[in-house]
This record gives C-alpha cells, sequence and structure tokens, in this order.
C-alpha cells in the first residue's frame, strides 16, 4: 500500500469545454433566425405591394410625348415607324409632374426612342408583336418613374413603311 501512495497518480485528462463548437451552433441558429425574419417580413412587404389595388381608370394620369418617327432595325431596308406612346401612370398628379420635369420627361423620351429604333417591321406588324413592345416599353420606363409607376403603355398612332 505504501507503494500505491508514494506513486503519484496521473493527472486526470483535461476534460474539453467545447466552448468553440458551442460558439459555432449559436452563430448558425442566431443566422437562421435572422435569415428567417428577414425572408418573412420581406416577403411580407412584396406579398402587400402586389395586393394593392391599381387606381381606377379616372384617377390615372396619362404621360404624351410628340410622335416618335424612327429608323427600324430592318438590315437591307429603310423602314420607318411612326408612334404616338402614351404612359399611363398612377395618378394626374404623376404624371403633370413628369410633364412639369424636364430631365425626367427627356428620360423617359429617350428610353422609348432607344427601344422603338431596336424593332423590325415585321415583328412590330403582328399582334403579339405590338404586346412586346408594349411589355418592353413598360419595363424600361418604370425604372425611370420608379417601380410600379408605369401601369400601361398605349398607342395613340402606329404606322409602319414598307
Amino acid at each position: 500500500m505504501a507503494d500505491a501512495a508514494e506513486t503519484p497518480a496521473a493527472p486526470a485528462p483535461k476534460k474539453k469545454s467545447g466552448w468553440m463548437l458551442k460558439a459555432m451552433i449559436a452563430v448558425l441558429v442566431l443566422g437562421g433566425i435572422g435569415g428567417g425574419a428577414a425572408w418573412y417580413f420581406l416577403r411580407g412587404g412584396a406579398a402587400e405591394a402586389k395586393a394593392k389595388p391599381e387606381p381606377p381608370l379616372a384617377e390615372r394620369g396619362l404621360v404624351t410625348f410628340e410622335p416618335f418617327l424612327v429608323n427600324l432595325a430592318d438590315q437591307g431596308a429603310n423602314r420607318f415607324l411612326k408612334a404616338n406612346v402614351q404612359l399611363v401612370v398612377e395618378s394626374a398628379e404623376e404624371a403633370k409632374h413628369v410633364e412639369e420635369t424636364p430631365v425626367l420627361a427627356s428620360h423617359l423620351r429617350s428610353a422609348i426612342l432607344e427601344l422603338l429604333t431596336q424593332q423590325t417591321a415585321t415583328s412590330l406588324v403582328t399582334a403579339e408583336g405590338k404586346e412586346s413592345l408594349k411589355r418592353a416599353l413598360k419595363e424600361r420606363t418604370g425604372p425611370v418613374l420608379g417601380d410600379g409607376k408605369v401601369l400601361d403603355v398605349l398607342f395613340a398612332e402606329f404606322v409602319v413603311q414598307f
């Protein structure tokens, strides 16, 4: 017995605390909660924006431009388009603001002009071509006014010269 008392016992192995593992788990859990909360609130905001009803026709505004006369992008032919484009916006006040702000009106006219000159006569003479052009004009002019502000695009005059 004396021998056992004289020899020192082997030191007990140090227990790993695992604080690094616990910290990583905590960061992952908090990141997941934060990401989920951000997704919930951003998705909820988008759903509310989509649920917003469009104003009645009588309350909408109309932004008008001088007629556009442009060369079309047809290869080997000189073809022209004369179009009178009008943008339907959320309110008459918005339309008045656009028409009274020369820089804004010029940006819109430039965006429309650039898109019209990229078209071909054969695509514009079909109903699908005109609808496609309307969608493209809405997409091109929307960011100039702010998304959702251009509700529709109307053609008051549309002549393709062959």
